[in-house]
């Protein structure tokens, strides 16, 4: 097991180096368009060669890539053009923003999706499993920024029960994350309800299932101590595999409800060209995706006895 996790590690660490390796690239090559973004599109070519010097863009590549990376590694991104600040102080606080959602989503995701993917896939074709199924269903088809504008119809203008933006949230006042958060639900959900459903159908129908019921072990017994945990296996990598989802597919949502997170830092960086905000946002994201990926495979291995012997 130890060797299991210490090899998943060296692929993180390895797939973080690779990141900041193509990301120096990038800008190694476009070093003048850096600097027209920094000084502005008015700027002549001496101006930006002058900054470049000034920034030590001319000491050696090798010796800026660690130099860059050890910066990093002590939470030093650079500096923000846009928001005149450094890039860690905004940074972070984005991500606090954005955590709150994701903590408000997984607290109600888990136990409801899972709830009803097991009652809809442990009653097959039953009228419980197609209603369950076909709500699942239609939760996904519909995409974040149409059941936004359907939902903010519905409870900010029509009922006036909630506000219409979450801009100024600071943490407390739940009710301007609720439209964020059951909208990022209905789609995030629906998903992980089919993905539960299809799981639990098919251990009911495995042969070890079929003998403890035939062996007379109460239905309730069969289904918490045998069925449940085979059955959470695919779920539970489709629910770490939500964080890539969160800093991604949250940028809709995020911009919709003037939400002052990670999506929306993101978005107004790349639209304004902040190249430092930009190149922080890429590191941050992939670091969060490789950490799902390596959180998926160890829980995957306790769940699954075979691949912990192995």
């Amino acid at each position: 097991m130890l060797i299991f996790i210490a090899r998943r590690l060296g692929q993180m660490l390895l797939i973080m180096i690779v990141v900041t390796i193509i990301l120096f690239t990038i800008f190694e090559f476009n070093k003048m368009n850096v600097a027209g973004q920094v000084l502005g599109p008015y700027t002549t070519e001496e101006q930006r060669q002058l900054w470049l010097e000034q920034q030590g863009y001319m000491e050696p590549a090798v010796g800026r890539y660690f130099e860059w990376v050890w910066g990093v590694l002590q939470g030093d991104f650079g500096y923000s053009h846009q928001l005149r600040v450094p890039v860690n102080e905004v940074l972070w606080d984005r991500l606090r923003m954005t955590a709150i959602l994701g903590f408000w989503l997984f607290a109600l995701m888990i136990p409801l999706a899972l709830l009803f993917g097991v009652l809809s896939g442990i009653k097959e074709g039953s009228l419980r499993d197609r209603v369950i199924s076909i709500g699942a269903v239609g939760t996904t088809s519909v995409p974040e920024f149409a059941s936004a504008t359907f939902l903010t119809a519905i409870f900010v203008f029509w009922l006036g029960w909630l506000p219409g933006t979450s801009g100024m949230y600071d943490g407390w006042d739940t009710r301007q994350i609720i439209l964020p958060v059951l909208v990022l639900l209905l789609y995030g959900g629906g998903y992980v309800v089919r993905m539960t459903r299809a799981s639990m159908a098919e251990v009911m129908n495995s042969q070890y299932i079929r003998t403890a019921i035939l062996k007379g072990l109460p239905y309730r017994k069969v289904i918490l101590k045998h069925a449940l945990r085979n059955a959470l296996i695919a779920p539970f990598t489709v629910i770490m595999l939500q964080l890539n989802y969160l800093l991604s597919g949250v940028i809709v949502v995020e911009v919709f409800f003037a939400y002052r997170g990670f999506g929306t830092l993101l978005l107004d960086a790349a639209l304004f060209g902040d190249i430092f905000v930009i190149q922080a946002c890429t590191l941050v994201a992939v670091f969060v995706a490789v950490l799902s990926y390596f959180l998926s495979d160890i829980g995957y291995m306790f769940l699954n006895p075979r691949i912990r012997v192995s």
